[in-house]
């Protein structure tokens, strides 16, 4: 081979590596999905989006997945506990049905991002995580 064509090839191969390597990327840090399942991502969602949805009327359920402690402290209306710590292996008594709407929070958005993880993993199919009370500009009850 001679030196045009060398130089011609680590171009190509650096190229499609680079390629490669951005499609991996966005793939693994796509966090939203219209696929169901145990394999599909949880979908992240606003504090508004997620007020939109529970003022629609829609049937859902509102998770918090704070310690006893934090919620009795403050949470959104009509939200129930169930602390991230708790869901593990087993689904939740409190969620039986697994295509029910769950709009998850919990102080900061890092328990709902694991819990959201943990509830897909469990069979639930319907999780939106809206991240954590401190960002909720909307009215709390204690």
């Amino acid at each position: 081979m001679n030196k045009v064509t060398v130089i011609v090839l680590m171009i190509f191969l650096i190229v499609l590596l680079i390629f490669l390597g951005v499609k991996a990327f966005a793939s693994g840090t796509r966090e939203t999905s219209s696929s169901a399942g145990k394999n599909a991502p949880y979908r992240k969602i606003s504090a508004q989006d997620a007020k939109e949805m529970m003022d629609s009327g829609q049937e859902l359920i509102i998770l918090d997945v704070r310690t006893p402690g934090e919620f009795a402290g403050a949470h959104i209306e009509d939200a129930i506990n169930i602390a991230n710590e708790t869901i593990a292996g087993e689904r939740p008594q409190a969620l039986p049905d697994l295509d029910a709407t769950i709009l998850v929070y919990c102080r900061s958005g890092a328990r709902s991002a694991q819990a959201s993880k943990k509830l897909l993993a469990l069979g639930y199919t319907e999780v939106y995580d809206f991240g954590g009370i401190i960002n909720w500009p909307f009215e709390t009850v204690q």
